[in-house]
């Protein structure tokens, strides 16, 4: 099944996903790396996200090839631009970054990466994406040259994925970017929530328990951990069991 219907289908059933975000710039460390693979699969994570705003390694195949090697969990690539592309993942985020008006990153970059995406045979998933303030300039907001929608701007992020949505963008990520000081708030998700019927992805500030539960009751259908596990691994099966009981409720209510 393409990691697209499996998302659509989890959000019809009303259930839930949680995916992993590592960042190659930031686990250089082998050993690191093989106990944050070993840590996802046993807390049952559904997708790795691999990618970020600046790579500055050479990495991002070996870390593809560790988490192939040590799981069967799919990979998708979270790219900054277009050449972090690696044929040896599972699908790529095509990102479109419609909060913004850099046409680099609206479609320029897209443009680059087209031809070569077209001669892989990962699956390609149209989203767009929108960053959220989060009380600070983040490395994605810096690296685009974009200006975040002002977290109290409600409307205008709604306004924003729903034209995505009208565009035929397939699903939408809200993202207040690696290391945010704050997550993005629930009136938000819930705005845009309200405003498209794809599957929302959100990540970024979300690091405890308490936070993936109120961007699930949200109305999250995918939930991002990143820089969270940077600096506690072990934050991970907090989080991770949220999403379980979610879907458990989900399945005693279907019986």
């Amino acid at each position: 099944m393409s990691i697209l219907k499996q998302l659509y289908e989890t959000r019809a059933a009303g259930k839930k996903a949680i995916a992993v975000l590592i960042d190659p710039d930031k686990v250089t460390d082998t050993v690191q790396l093989r106990h944050l693979i070993d840590l996802a699969s046993e807390n049952c994570v559904d997708y790795f996200f691999v990618g970020g705003s600046l790579i500055t390694t050479v990495n991002l195949g070996d870390v593809i090839r560790q988490i192939r090697s040590q799981v069967t969990i799919p990979i998708v690539l979270f790219p900054g631009n277009a050449i972090q592309v690696d044929p040896q993942a599972d699908a790529i985020l095509f990102l479109s970054l419609i909060s913004g008006r850099n046409a680099e990153l609206l479609i320029g970059q897209h443009v680059v990466a087209a031809p070569i995406i077209r001669n892989t045979s990962l699956e390609v998933l149209p989203t767009g994406y929108l960053l959220i303030g989060s009380g600070r300039t983040t490395s994605v907001a810096y690296v685009s040259n974009t200006i975040p929608i002002p977290e109290d701007k409600y409307s205008l992020a709604a306004c924003t994925a729903m034209a995505g949505e009208m565009l035929g963008l397939k699903l939408m990520y809200l993202d207040a970017g690696s290391g945010a000081e704050t997550e993005i708030s629930g009136r938000m998700i819930s705005a845009v929530r309200k405003a498209v019927s794809v599957p929302i992805i959100v990540g970024g500030g979300i690091n405890t328990p308490v936070k993936a539960q109120q961007a699930l009751e949200a109305g999250a259908d995918l939930i991002v951990i990143g820089n969270a596990l940077e600096k506690d691994p072990n934050a991970l099966t907090g989080i991770a069991t949220k999403v379980y009981e979610w879907n458990e409720q989900v399945a005693v209510k279907g019986k």
